[in-house]
């Protein structure tokens, strides 16, 4: 059964006079689930999330939360009557509390007070250390209290603003598992903020890709890889290459590799020039092919290698080759294309990019407006 629906943005626009940071926003969020805003600096994620807290003013569209309307232009309910919590890039934590304390800090009033505490403590696995103040914790410990601190009102959202950027990377990494559980344990809603695509894929179920203010795709983590609607969240989630193609029918592309025949249709015109992605799992090993790729760059991952290749024409791509599958730079080597996944765009400047900006049954492989 599917969870009612929490947080709606639509037709969302902020910023000041004429110079609009976020444009024609529309998301929802539903009950339980974990969303993330992720782009690159100055994309309008933060200024997305400011106003959903309720600090930044709207200038068209409106946000509703839980079926009320909390921002439109005119109208900007106080953060603290929203029941949103907020975790910070700093922790902003209390100096001069303990643990107990900082976590216990927004249900003091409340006669359960102390209940509410322990039990968020040992949450996040810091019942040990209730005692201890802020200065006498590590980074990602830290963390963990601002998180407990943020749940313990029970908000009905929760917002987290880069929360890992101050932590090195193995650490953001296990935390960012972390609070995920933490989260789903609560059955807390959020909505994260970041930049780095690995901590927004570990955390949520719905990721939010941005460019110069304007939401390119809200999906899950798997179809913004597998099924980008855009290319630049083509580009900018995973790894990948373009390389020009002609489309011969809706599933079917020549191309320097040959011919690449997928497991899905599009409506472009038969002929249309189009470019097609290549990501390091497309691109197999295959020691015996007669396609052959020149080795300019390698990087050792342990259970796999990253291979940069270049084909006669110079196009570059990735391949991921067994570890074991040890080569040079400079060598030659076999492979073979395995795109059953297939996605194309439009050439910018070609006649199917005008075709395929006009016509609703080609959205999924329309360039980005």
């Amino acid at each position: 059964m599917s969870q009612p629906l929490l947080l709606n943005l639509r037709d969302l626009s902020c910023g000041y006079n004429e110079h609009k940071v976020v444009q024609d926003l529309n998301l929802h969020l539903n009950a339980g689930d974990i969303g993330c805003l992720l782009g690159p600096s100055g994309c309008g994620k933060t200024t997305t999330l400011r106003a959903i807290a309720g600090f930044e003013p709207v200038v068209t569209g409106e946000i509703q939360l839980a079926g009320e309307v909390i921002s439109r232009a005119g109208y900007t309910l106080a953060p603290e009557k929203r029941r949103i919590g907020m975790v910070f890039q700093d922790y902003a934590l209390f100096p001069h509390l303990s643990v107990a304390e900082n976590v216990g800090f927004g249900v003091r009033k409340q006669a359960n007070c102390e209940r509410i505490t322990q039990e968020l403590l040992e949450l996040v696995k810091l019942s040990h250390l209730a005692k201890r103040y802020p200065h006498e914790l590590s980074g990602g410990q830290q963390q963990r209290v601002a998180l407990a601190r943020a749940l313990a009102p029970e908000p009905r959202l929760l917002l987290l603003d880069e929360p890992f950027s101050n932590l090195d990377g193995e650490l953001r990494r296990r935390l960012s598992h972390e609070v995920r559980d933490i989260l789903k344990a609560r059955g807390t809603s959020a909505i994260l903020v970041t930049h780095d695509q690995e901590e927004a894929f570990a955390v949520s179920d719905h990721v939010g890709v941005f460019n110069e203010g304007r939401l390119q795709q809200w999906d899950t983590p798997y179809n913004l890889y597998h099924e980008p609607l855009t290319p630049f969240v083509a580009s900018f989630i995973g790894q990948g290459y373009f390389i020009r193609g002609q489309l011969l029918s809706p599933d079917t592309v020549q191309t320097e590799l040959g011919l690449i025949r997928g497991n899905r249709a599009y409506t472009l015109a038969s002929g249309s020039t189009v470019d097609v992605l290549l990501r390091p799992d497309d691109i197999i090993y295959a020691p015996d092919s007669a396609l052959k790729a020149l080795i300019v760059g390698k990087t050792f991952l342990g259970a796999a290698t990253l291979y940069r290749l270049q084909l006669a024409t110079g196009s570059l791509l990735e391949s991921l080759f067994p570890s074991h599958a040890d080569h040079h730079l400079g060598e030659h080597v076999g492979i073979r294309v395995a795109a059953d996944h297939l996605v194309v765009f439009p050439t910018p400047g070609s006649v199917a990019t005008q075709v395929s900006l006009g016509e609703s049954g080609v959205r999924r492989c329309s360039s980005a407006s």
